[in-house]
């Protein structure tokens, strides 16, 4: 089966083609006629994309949940009413992030993701991400604390279960806790994508988990102490190495719009990973619910636990997309921090997170207003535009 997207603008890496045709052949993109003028290629179906701008599927990397279903309680059933969800919103593939939680609840949750791999009808879900539990108590934001751990040796990974030989692992840890850089080095021994986050680590310190395998930071500035000028801390850190990348929240709230446009110019798009940090209550309405064994308010779209601290945001990647946008940012950072970023931070760019020929056809494309028109994965319609 082969298919023809036609009459698009498609936002490429490095620029922005005006009525291109896309040509999708067995779940990938086989061809990208830059000019919708050229003799059309023949396909068994045609979808007009007149008026669209065509972008690579998002990928969130750090999301708990969203229309009532929480990651770390979930079903497999419930799991694929998310993966549901995000198509609608865009997502064509995350990583369902888990909290600091007892070792029960890590296989029960992780049990569900396992089932919920294969399917195909939303945004596909590429593994697990444990938010902790190796993390700093004093920068615990939302986290559970009583779940923290130290490290002492490698058994200590063992209640960390994976769905699947194949599953992308991500982790979130802070260096100084007790055995930190020991366990950087053992997780990135065993191929674990290592971030850094809640963390209070010093400059020097965070050199040397740099070293270990760690090269990613988690909702860069929070979580963390805020930059001082004679004490630099983690944001100093992520601001002024190179080397580093950082993912982080655009509500507006996590961080002010001025500082999300700062960040875009001090560390470039390809060094920057746009994220939900969603929770159960995205995608429904103001009100109280019960995640996390604690209730959370949201009210206009701030959301809060019962000690006051931000627990989460009740975005998506698509409100993330729109606000970085609306800043002024290109359609092709915007891409790159949205697919591209996420794609080369889980060591699967040479699959998708940009569109181009050999890639897998995960795609969305987006009205005049920033509404999702399709959403497209493996080359398969699962949101939106009917094929004819």
């Amino acid at each position: 089966m082969n298919l023809l997207l036609q009459d698009a603008r498609i936002v490429l890496p490095d620029r922005v083609v005006e009525h291109a045709d896309l040509f999708i052949d067995d779940s990938r993109i086989a061809n990208i006629s830059e000019s919708s003028s050229n003799e059309p290629l023949a396909a068994n179906a045609t979808v007009n994309l007149r008026g669209l701008t065509l972008f690579p599927g998002f990928i969130d990397l750090h999301i708990h949940g969203a229309v009532g279903v929480d990651t770390m309680t979930a079903a497999a059933a419930d799991l694929r009413k998310v993966s549901k969800f995000l198509a609608t919103q865009g997502v064509t593939a995350w990583l369902p992030t888990l909290v600091p939680a007892p070792a029960t609840d890590y296989e029960r949750a992780t049990q569900a993701i396992t089932e919920a791999t294969s399917f195909t009808g939303g945004a596909r879900i590429l593994g697990v991400h444990y938010e902790g539990p190796f993390v700093n108590s004093a920068q615990c934001g939302a986290l559970r604390s009583q779940f923290f751990r130290s490290y002492s040796s490698a058994n200590d990974l063992n209640d960390l279960p994976l769905p699947g030989d194949s599953a992308k692992k991500m982790i979130t840890v802070a260096p100084e806790i007790d055995g930190g850089i020991a366990l950087i080095n053992e997780l990135h021994r065993r191929g674990w994508i290592v971030s850094i986050g809640h963390t209070r680590a010093s400059l020097e310190l965070l050199d040397e988990a740099l070293a270990a395998g760690a090269r990613h930071l988690t909702h860069f500035m929070n979580a963390m102490p805020p930059l001082h000028h004679r004490s630099p801390g983690p944001v100093g850190w992520g601001l002024s190495r190179d080397e580093v990348s950082c993912d982080f929240i655009a509500d507006g709230i996590h961080l002010d719009r001025e500082v999300l446009g700062m960040l875009l110019k001090l560390k470039s798009a390809e060094r920057l990973t746009l994220i939900s940090d969603a929770i159960a209550a995205a995608g429904l309405s103001d009100g109280s619910y019960k995640i996390w064994g604690e209730t959370i308010t949201v009210k206009d779209g701030r959301t809060a636990n019962e000690r006051g601290a931000i627990a989460g945001s009740v975005i998506t990647m698509l409100d993330a997309v729109r606000m970085m946008l609306s800043l002024g940012s290109s359609e092709t950072d915007v891409a790159t921090m949205a697919a591209a970023s996420p794609a080369k931070l889980l060591r699967m760019d040479d699959e998708c997170g940009s569109i181009a020929v050999g890639k897998r056809a995960d795609l969305v494309a987006l009205d005049a207003d920033r509404n999702v028109a399709l959403t497209m994965i493996a080359g398969e319609i699962v949101e939106g535009k009917s094929e004819k």
